[in-house]
């Protein structure tokens, strides 16, 4: 089974664009298995006060479920990056599937981006896909 990560933010353009990369990647729904991960901000989240589910999720899953890909959820907490590389490492992915967004030159040095640190602290391939 080709597993791969997933990682989406609250944008559903972006998530839509990673999904549906997925879809089109080579190979049988049968064999493939995807993991959607999404960073939540609040760390002392508790079963009785859970963060709403985003729409970005939703739209993702629901679009590689219909395709008829083996779909499972996860959250991550901050920092993302080394989230996205802990889960990659944890469920033994074969890929992670991103979208990045446009930052000025000076945004990224200032806040760092988690593209780039998955793109260059990952172990397996990473994919960043443009919204259109």
């Amino acid at each position: 089974m080709y597993q791969i990560v997933v990682p989406v933010d609250d944008d559903v353009n972006r998530a839509a664009a990673q999904a549906r990369h997925v879809t089109e990647l080579p190979g049988e729904p049968t064999e493939v298995s995807v993991t959607v991960a999404h960073a939540y901000r609040d760390t002392n989240r508790t079963d009785e006060n859970p963060d709403e589910e985003s729409p970005a999720v939703i739209k993702a899953v629901e679009y590689l479920r219909d395709a008829g890909l083996a779909v499972e959820q996860r959250e991550l907490y901050f920092p993302v990056a080394e989230g996205i590389l802990e889960l990659a490492t944890d469920i033994e992915a074969d890929a992670i599937v991103m979208s990045g967004r446009k930052r000025s030159p000076a945004g990224k040095a200032m806040f760092g981006s988690v593209t780039q640190s998955v793109i260059l602290d990952g172990t397996v391939p990473v994919t960043v896909v443009a919204v259109e």
